[in-house]
């Protein structure tokens, strides 16, 4: 009736809300308390040490059972961020951050209120102080441009570059800079950027470490997948039926992976010219929802692949069958990385839900459910790097969130 004043605040999205807060809440308790439970019964570092001792624990085996354990041990502390401007440090929002291949530095990309990004680079060799800070390099860009996908590129040295994706309402930007724009603090000695040009809707981005294919990197876009040198500008273009989701560059063979939204996981071979049709696909897999994230392992004979309906499944490349399939990933239509660390035996993966958790690579045994310390929504999706040596090679290990203005170290006990 016009006039009314009878409003009911009880709604099936709000009662589901309500009980994942308490949930969070109550987790957040217990990681203060310190109420950590082995991920398996009785597993405990002196059992691991006196079998080790025996020798009925390979070398490869202790190594990874320790991370397991030190992984339920990790307890969260503030990170203090420093920035040459500080009315312009911790007030916008992180959207991702990404660690060069060292863990030396990450590279972030921040939400702006009025549109757009920031983006920079921090320092991380402060994480080993009792009070961890990390530093923030002074050069800090914005764009108008919403930054969709970025990787560290290797063009001059390890790590030298970065590639980003932009879109807009007009057509959108993909762009190549120097790693040193953001460190040096004279103008005048400020390299420019490398490689920029027009493209549709970009949706991810690779860069091909393979030395057969020499600073290549490709960008998936709508219904098409663009590989592009940056030296040379010469460009390649393979039409598929579906948005290329996920991408990434096989380093022993010149091949490429891509993951769509139709849920098909397919390979190119680069080398080739002739592209007429279909007919260049080499490896197809399937999945029954969009395809958000794919990570080769080492030896490039398996391929985790994640997608929309909250699956993870590790492929056989040789024989194109699942092999395992990690449970208690949850997501209905967000873009989440997967983070694959296979020297401490470990899978990371942020869901929808705003939970991180950690699952052991070699069974599919989920480890830890870390709680975000922000109340769950769209735009407080933690971003996540995990390494055993954050800061480099004298680095701590654990795990580094940013969520929100917010950064969090959950550190080894």
């Amino acid at each position: 009736m016009p006039g009314h004043n009878n409003y009911n605040p009880l709604t099936k999205e709000s009662i589901q809300y309500k009980a994942m807060e308490c949930k969070r809440l109550k987790l957040l308790e217990e990681e203060l308390k310190q109420k950590k439970k082995t991920a398996r019964a009785g597993l405990n570092s002196s059992v691991l040490l006196q079998k080790r001792q025996l020798g009925l624990l390979s070398s490869t085996s202790y190594c990874r059972l320790v991370h397991e354990l030190k992984v339920n041990c990790m307890h969260r502390r503030k990170i203090e961020i420093h920035s040459p401007d500080s009315s312009v440090a911790g007030t916008n929002n992180f959207k991702i951050i990404v660690a060069d291949a060292a863990c030396e530095q990450i590279f972030t990309v921040n939400d702006v209120e009025h549109g757009g990004c920031k983006y920079g680079i921090i320092n991380l060799s402060g994480l080993g102080k009792e009070s961890p800070t990390v530093e923030m390099y002074d050069n800090l860009y914005f764009t108008n441009r919403k930054v969709n996908s970025m990787c560290w590129a290797s063009l001059t040295h390890p790590d030298s570059h970065l590639c980003l994706m932009g879109i807009a309402e007009t057509p959108g930007c993909a762009s190549l800079l120097p790693a040193s724009l953001f460190s040096s603090s004279n103008s005048g000695d400020r390299p420019g950027m490398l490689c920029s040009f027009k493209i549709s809707t970009a949706w991810s981005c690779a860069w091909c470490l393979n030395p057969q294919i020499n600073a290549c990197f490709s960008t998936g876009l709508t219904r098409r997948v663009l590989v592009a040198n940056v030296v040379t500008g010469h460009q390649q273009s393979f039409r598929t039926s579906s948005d290329v989701l996920a991408q990434q560059f096989a380093t022993q063979t010149p091949v490429l992976y891509n993951g769509c939204r139709s849920g098909e996981i397919f390979s190119i071979d680069v080398r080739q010219r002739n592209r007429k049709g279909q007919s260049w696909k080499a490896i197809q897999l399937f999945h029954d929802s969009a395809v958000t994230s794919i990570r080769l392992l080492k030896a490039e004979h398996y391929l985790m692949a994640s997608d929309m309906a909250g699956k993870i499944k590790l492929w056989d490349l040789r024989t194109t069958k699942c092999v395992k399939q990690y449970k208690g990933h949850h997501n209905e239509y967000a873009i989440l990385p997967l983070h694959v660390n296979e020297e401490e035996g470990l899978l990371t993966a942020v869901g929808q839900d705003c939970y991180t958790r950690i699952w052991s690579l070699q069974d599919a045994h989920l480890l830890r459910t870390i709680p975000s310390p922000h109340p769950s929504s769209k735009d407080a999706i933690p971003s996540v790097v995990f390494s055993s040596r954050l800061g480099g090679r004298q680095g701590v290990p654990g795990l580094l969130m940013a969520v929100k203005q917010d950064l969090y170290h959950f550190s080894y006990d």
